[in-house]
Formats: structure tokens, sequence, C-alpha cells
């Protein structure tokens, strides 16, 4: 079973989700055609993954904020804060509430720091906070 899933995820996965839900409408199966460890993996993968998008999200959303903030004379600033604003949509559209825990505002904050660019049409950036100014329900809330 580890063979297919290593081969094909696609044809695994629809094999354990058929499996899976003739177990579920009372069907009995023998266990030994479920990939139990791989079946957990996945399960918990998909946490991770929507956790690792909700963490881009915001990234993004802060670092287009920062460079509407560094250079707000820049024919780009309005793109960048609508840009923002669609970021931090995507990122409440995916959050669940468990994620709060997982998510650290200010190391967040510190990665889109780093991502500001130096120069910005040869110019070099306004001063922008070194903390940062928002709080996660701001950032998820609708402006």
């Amino acid at each position: 079973m580890g063979d297919l899933y290593e081969a094909d995820i696609l044809e695994w996965s629809e094999q354990q989700g058929a499996l899976l839900r003739r177990i579920a409408a009372g069907e009995r199966i023998d266990n030994a055609d479920l990939d139990w460890p791989n079946i957990a993996e996945e399960i918990e993968s998909v946490g991770r993954s929507q956790l690792s998008s909700v963490r881009s999200f915001l990234i993004q959303a802060l670092l287009h904020d920062l460079k509407a903030e560094a250079w707000p004379m820049s024919r780009d600033a309005s793109t960048w804060r609508s840009d923002a604003l669609r970021f931090r949509g995507d990122a409440a559209d995916n959050f669940s509430p468990s994620m709060r825990q997982k998510l650290d505002m200010a190391q967040l904050y510190r990665r889109a720091l780093k991502l500001l660019p130096e120069k910005m049409d040869c110019q070099p950036p306004l001063p922008v906070p070194q903390e940062c100014p928002l709080t996660l329900d701001e950032l998820l809330s609708e402006p």
C-alpha cells in the first residue's frame, strides 16, 4: 500500500477515500486494505498546509502594507494597499481558531521587513515601524 502512496498519490488517495467511505457506510472491510500511517500523515499535512497558507498570506499582506508606507508617493502604492487587503482577506478565509496559538505576529512581521526592498524606483524607503503595528485580529478583520 505504501508503494502506491509513493508512486501515485492521486490514485492512492482515491482508493483510500473509497475504502473510508465504505467503512462509513457500515461495510466491513479488511483493515489491512487501509494505509493507516499514510492516512494519518495526510490528514496532519492538511492542517500544516492551511497554517502555512495563512502565514504566507499574512506576510504578503504585511509586506504590501510596508511597501505602501515606505514609498507612499510611488505610482504602485494604491495597488500595494489593495493587494494587502486581498491578502488579508485570503488569510481570514483560511484562518481557523486553533491557528492563533501558532501564529507569531512579531516573527511574521520580521519576515516581511526582511523582504522589503532596499530601494524602489531608485528611492530608499521612508522609515517604517520595526515592531508590528497590527494585531492578528486587526489583520484578519474587514477593513
